[in-house]
């Protein structure tokens, strides 16, 4: 099955956040989060079912080198990211923002 891909806005802001602080800590850093962070996103239409559920519906995929998760749901025929959030963040919050997100 082929699936679309979408990313909420809200996850678009999560990710030039994440640039941003990365990009303080040393320059580069923010670009190659970000390549990973798309690359990574980029890739789950290929086998979303690989990934496990977490919460209901929503998947998880953790990136590599950074201590972020993409958070995402299979919707009809589309995979749409609703989150990237960083590990270390309270689950109970994860789970309060990937339900109020739309």
């Amino acid at each position: 099955m082929t699936y679309g891909l979408r990313f909420l806005p809200e996850v678009e802001e999560d990710a030039f956040s994440a640039y941003e602080w990365y990009e303080e800590k040393a320059i580069g850093l923010g670009e190659e989060f970000l390549r990973i962070f798309y690359a990574y996103g980029g890739s789950i239409p290929q086998n979303p079912l690989l990934y496990p559920k977490v919460h209901r519906e929503f998947r998880r995929r953790l990136l590599i080198r950074f201590p972020y998760a993409v958070y995402f749901r299979i919707e009809d025929n589309t995979i749409v990211v609703y989150g990237l959030f960083h590990c270390a963040r309270n689950p109970r919050t994860i789970k309060t923002t990937l339900q109020n997100r739309h």
